[in-house]
């Protein structure tokens, strides 16, 4: 009881000698409390920044449209050239119309951009971590040229040309004409084969499988003749012919480039139909298996 009386002497004792100081008391006019983040919203800033997400749509959409016609339109070798640079054109509309939200909402200043930089880092860290994981690997991609438009890419048990490049992910277009989306996020996690890295050419291998009995000499003569008289090699780059001796036969390889890496099954098949045409005319043989000596 003599403490409980101590303390409430003490403390209204101190608030008779802070009456003598009433500076104490007051907060200054240029207080260190945090202002509000967000800026006074009026109607004109929500109509621009509508208008500014509809006009950004609008220039992406016609960038992609845009780019697919011109580059069809320029010569073979500028193909890939014009489509590559549909990411970084989109990248810089992306970054302009959201700088540009930000400044038209939220109230610039040191501390508010430290508040709200940690705000989004958290949410983003716990909410959207493979969001955010896909859009790093994509920009890291991006600047390294894992892959670009135009790319023919192997990435897990997906295979086909990189068509699309978004922020989240690419597509793909396999042999199938399936459209396969694959998150940038596979960079960490998976190994990207890449078969032309931003040419137009990619090596095609043609495989032939023949009897071990077979004249050697004349089967690489004939494979050779047949990938330089093609009308989609590309005679700049060599043509190579290999060869491996398995149990049931000989295998050849045909290793060549056509023109455009688009042509890449057409090109195989025209290897193979008028290597065949050859191989018939030559009485060339083809290995039989043990299971078709069984049946008979």
């Amino acid at each position: 009881m003599l403490s409980f009386t101590l303390i409430s002497r003490l403390y209204i004792n101190g608030l008779q000698r802070l009456s003598h100081f009433p500076w104490l008391a007051q907060v200054p006019s240029d207080s260190s409390l945090q202002p509000g983040i967000l800026k006074t919203i009026t109607t004109f800033q929500v109509i621009n920044g509508v208008l500014s997400l509809v006009i950004a749509y609008a220039l992406l959409k016609i960038v992609q449209v845009s780019t697919d016609w011109l580059s069809e339109q320029v010569p073979r070798r500028f193909r890939l050239v014009v489509k590559q640079s549909i990411p970084f054109v989109k990248g810089l509309i992306i970054i302009v119309v959201v700088s540009h939200l930000v400044s038209l909402f939220i109230d610039i200043s040191a501390r508010n951009v430290l508040a709200l930089t940690s705000a989004v880092a958290v949410a983003l860290g716990f909410a959207f971590k493979d969001l955010v994981s896909s859009i790093i690997a994509g920009i890291m991609a991006l600047f390294e040229m894992t892959y670009r438009i135009g790319d023919r890419v192997q990435i897990g048990e997906h295979y086909g040309e990189v068509i699309g490049y978004g922020l989240r992910g690419i597509r793909l277009q396999t042999p199938d004409d399936n459209i396969v989306n694959i998150p940038h996020s596979k960079n960490w996690t998976e190994a990207i084969s890449n078969a032309n890295s931003g040419q137009l050419e990619a090596q095609v291998l043609t495989d032939f499988y023949l009897n071990h009995d077979v004249e050697v000499g004349l089967v690489t003569q004939i494979l050779y003749q047949v990938a330089y008289t093609s009308k989609y090699t590309q005679l700049r780059l060599p043509v190579a012919v290999q060869m491996e001796e398995t149990l049931w036969g000989t295998h050849f390889k045909l290793r060549a480039y056509p023109m455009d890496a688009r042509d890449e099954f057409a090109y195989k098949t025209d290897l193979i139909r008028r290597a065949k045409q050859v191989f018939a005319k030559c009485d060339i043989a083809y290995p039989k298996l043990a299971v078709e000596d069984s049946l008979k």
